[in-house]
Order: C-alpha cells, then sequence, then structure tokens
C-alpha cells in the first residue's frame, strides 16, 4: 500500500449536516413541551447567539448549536416569503 495520497478522514462518520427547517421545528417542539414561549425564546437566541434560550429537552440546545444562527434567519425568511406568494 503506497501512503503519497492524501487520505480523507470523516469524524462526523454517519452523521448527516443538520436541516435547517427541521432544527427549528424540534426545537419548537421541545420549547412548548417544556412551557416556554417557543417564539420570544428563538429570538432571544437568534439575536443573541445564547444556548441558554434553548433548553436541553429532546437535546434541543445541541441541535440547534449545530448550525449557525445565519443559517436559521435565513431559513425563517425564506419560509416567510415563500408563504408570501398567493
Amino acid at each position: 500500500m503506497t501512503m503519497d495520497k492524501t487520505m480523507k478522514f470523516d469524524f462526523r462518520g454517519e452523521e448527516q449536516e443538520a436541516n435547517p427547517r427541521e432544527v427549528l421545528l424540534t426545537v419548537y417542539s421541545a420549547l412548548k413541551d417544556k412551557g416556554y414561549n417557543p417564539i420570544n425564546q428563538l429570538v432571544g437566541y437568534l439575536l443573541s447567539g445564547d444556548p441558554a434560550y434553548i433548553p436541553r429537552h429532546n437535546n434541543a440546545r445541541a441541535l440547534i448549536r449545530k448550525l449557525e444562527r445565519d443559517e436559521l434567519l435565513e431559513e425563517l425568511v425564506k419560509s416567510f416569503l415563500e408563504n408570501q406568494q398567493d
């Protein structure tokens, strides 16, 4: 076996990249389950970046931190504008 080629190492294994829409829906559900106002909590997180706005319930905090806040905002704007098309 020759060692002159660059090898690729994927430390994530089979884990797929997080889908912003699915992450938002999962986090929204976790916030509702815990009795929080999901909109207020998500806005707090998106503005500050402080993960304390998101509970650990159903792994919501770890899940939302897999994405950059700009990816989440992009998904929200895209969804909003697509729903405005009549």
